[in-house]
């Protein structure tokens, strides 16, 4: 187990980036994931969100690109807007002492300014597989110099139907280049990924037994039937003072009617979904993360990788369909150890469900006590 950043040798001035950053010691992941990007091996990387992810492919990255060369020599494809735009404010970050220029290419937002910075040769790209492809096939985005290629969360961009984006890309690229996957599950899509395109790939698996909900306490309310939700959420709200929550919602469509029901009542909400234009779904997750906005709605696009440092209340509106969302989801608040409260609505038709996810994560969901915001810290 590597105990710190500098026994992984680093570039100095990314050691200094690491450090502002506020990381203190290398999380499993990153320990691991680290000295294997440094020996310029491909890499299959299995770990959760709330893990260290980011930071191990962020700091792989930047620690093996070569600064006196201006070319692109990283492209780093994520399964949403969100996503990419928090690697890239982690890489911007993390690179603060570095000179180097990092660039986000995503879909939904202007093609033009698109081509603009890529014809600055900024060395790292971040962005999503769609549009990734076309700055590569309309020749903006130059892949002769490619040394990393890094699929973030590959489990959901295969499930969101990129697959042919993602072959495409890699048609692209030189031979030679590095591929790191990491993902949270290894679906067979993944796997025929490796099997096809990577060279004898070290694999690392950070154990779902290492993934706990520790410092997450978590309650359920027992609302009995889906039309009284709305009404207990809004009685909570009275009950809780918030700083900051997250209301997972499982349809789009409910999402709508009850962001607009609680904007007819005075409440100070936004919602975000996978229609809204780029630039709308930026500003409200900017919002969100500076504080100004305190409460979100959200389908499950955001239940992987979203990281707001103050998040102390996620609540499941519904819950999910998927056991593994159950840990993106709550995973976003107490993450890296800090604590938080998750609060279950649920049906009496849910009560199965959820005591499976109970048993599958080991873990204890308890009904809501009247004292809530003593755990709320607040």
């Amino acid at each position: 187990m590597t105990e710190s950043f500098d026994d992984l040798k680093l570039d100095d001035n990314l050691l200094r980036g690491i450090y502002s950053y506020g990381f203190e010691n290398p999380s499993p992941i990153q320990g691991k994931a680290i000295p294997i990007m440094n020996e310029k091996k491909d890499l299959i990387a299995q770990a959760q969100s709330g893990t260290g992810k980011t930071g191990a492919f962020s700091i792989g990255v930047l620690n093996n690109i070569d600064l006196t060369q201006d070319s692109t020599q990283v492209i780093i494809v994520n399964p949403t807007h969100e996503l990419a735009n928090q690697n890239f404010n982690v890489i911007k970050e993390l690179s603060n002492f570095m000179d180097c220029s990092v660039q986000t290419v995503i879909g939904g937002t202007s093609v033009k300014k698109c081509q603009e910075d890529l014809n600055k040769n900024p060395k790292v790209v971040v962005g999503t597989p769609g549009r990734i492809l076309d700055m590569i096939e309309k020749r903006y985005l130059v892949t002769e110099k490619l040394k990393i290629l890094i699929f973030d969360e590959a489990d959901e961009i295969l499930s969101y139907g990129f697959k042919e984006n993602i072959y495409n890309i890699i048609k692209y690229i030189p031979r030679d280049t590095q591929i790191c996957i990491f993902s949270a599950t290894m679906p067979d899509d993944v796997l025929e990924l490796t099997n096809k395109f990577m060279n004898k790939p070290e694999r690392i698996l950070v154990n779902k037994e290492n993934l706990t909900l520790e410092g997450i306490v978590q309650f359920y309310i027992n609302v009995k039937v889906n039309d009284w939700k709305f009404d207990v959420l809004t009685d909570i709200y009275e009950t809780i003072n918030l700083s900051q929550c997250i209301i997972y919602i499982n349809s789009r469509n409910k999402l709508m009617e009850v962001n607009d029901r609680l904007k007819h009542l005075g409440y100070p909400v936004e919602c975000i979904h996978g229609e809204l234009s780029g630039e709308l779904r930026k500003n409200i997750m900017e919002d969100f993360k500076s504080g100004k906005l305190r409460i979100l709605l959200s389908t499950d696009l955001l239940s992987r990788g979203i990281d707001i440092q103050q998040l102390s209340l996620v609540i499941n509106y519904d819950l999910p369909r998927e056991r593994e969302t159950y840990i993106h989801r709550i995973g976003r608040s107490g993450r890296y150890g800090r604590k938080g409260v998750a609060i279950n609505f649920v049906t009496d038709r849910d009560l199965d469900h959820q005591n499976s996810i109970q048993t599958h994560y080991d873990t204890k969901i308890e009904e809501m006590p009247q004292n809530i915001n003593d755990y709320l810290n607040l």
